[in-house]
């Protein structure tokens, strides 16, 4: 979860260590949650921006305006300087395999957000091609899966084909990528602004609380996957006799724990850093220098 604020004429994103899960924020906070997120859309910032450009001005708090260099205690590690857009109110999904909200809908009827699918397939299927599926972006409650003409007819015809174009185009770079070091993304989902007439990648990208993270080691279809998302928690979660409405309940130690390493781990194997290395910020600087320069 995180807290944004209006600095100037930038916003300021500090992500949290506070977790939700069924839209329900959770009294146990799990630690380094904050800083893995935020090291994961560095890091990713970084290496699509040959793809498009983003919102990242800076991770430096001591760069940062005042009085907010005052709170570096507070800001380092967890927290990201940003351009200030207008937002697209679209969430867009790309899916390589079938799982999650999209496995269920496709026993219904066969499709996902309206794309017509093989017959037959099973649930962490591998799709024959990467897929578009937009959703409705919410202030309160579930965003909902809707089709590419529900989405045109929203933000018009050429800014959804654009939309489409970059989401493919990232989620197959990074899936590529994350392959080579034994995850496979299942899916995940980007947000797009505009500045300056120019559209560019914003929020988060590619976390573990934007995608499915699966161990390429490990994968099996026909079932649910083990995963380094919040899927374990959720699992945990349906094992109680909950309501899944407020207050959350009080996690265990040991799940605190567990959730906490599947987010460092999945940050190790993906970057090949821990948070202590060195090498986040000197990425960050040099991520910065490129965007001063163009």
């Amino acid at each position: 979860m995180r807290d944004v604020y209006a600095i100037e004429d930038k916003l300021l994103i500090v992500t949290t260590d506070r977790i939700s899960a069924f839209d329900v924020v959770l009294p146990n906070p799990i630690p380094f949650k904050g800083a893995v997120l935020t090291a994961f859309s560095v890091f990713w910032f970084d290496f699509l921006k040959d793809i498009v450009d983003n919102h990242l001005i800076s991770t430096y708090v001591d760069e940062f305006p005042e009085p907010l260099s005052r709170h570096q205690d507070q800001l380092e590690g967890r927290s990201m300087l940003v351009v200030r857009t207008e937002v697209f109110p679209i969430e867009c999904v790309a899916r390589g395999y079938l799982a999650g909200s999209g496995w269920k809908e496709y026993q219904k009827t066969g499709e996902v957000c309206g794309i017509k699918l093989p017959a037959g397939m099973k649930e962490s299927d591998k799709l024959p091609e990467p897929i578009f599926t937009p959703a409705t972006k919410e202030e309160t409650g579930h965003d909902e899966n809707i089709s590419e003409r529900e989405m045109a007819r929203r933000i018009g015809d050429d800014a959804m084909r654009r939309l489409k174009e970059l989401t493919l185009m990232l989620y197959s770079r990074a899936a590529e990528y994350a392959d080579s070091r034994g995850i496979i993304i299942a899916d995940t989902k980007f947000e797009f602004g505009v500045s300056d007439g120019r559209v560019i990648l914003i929020d988060e990208a590619l976390t573990p609380d934007s995608s499915r993270f699966w161990p390429k080691e490990t994968y099996e279809p026909g079932r649910g996957q083990p995963s380094f998302d919040k899927q374990y928690l959720r699992d945990y979660l349906e094992t109680l006799d909950w309501n899944k409405q407020p207050p959350g309940p009080i996690l265990p130690e040991t799940v605190v724990e567990r959730t906490s390493e599947k987010y460092l781990e999945a940050y190790r194997l993906l970057t090949g850093r821990t948070l202590t290395d060195s090498g986040i910020r000197s990425q960050e600087s040099g991520f910065r220098r490129a965007v001063s320069e163009s």
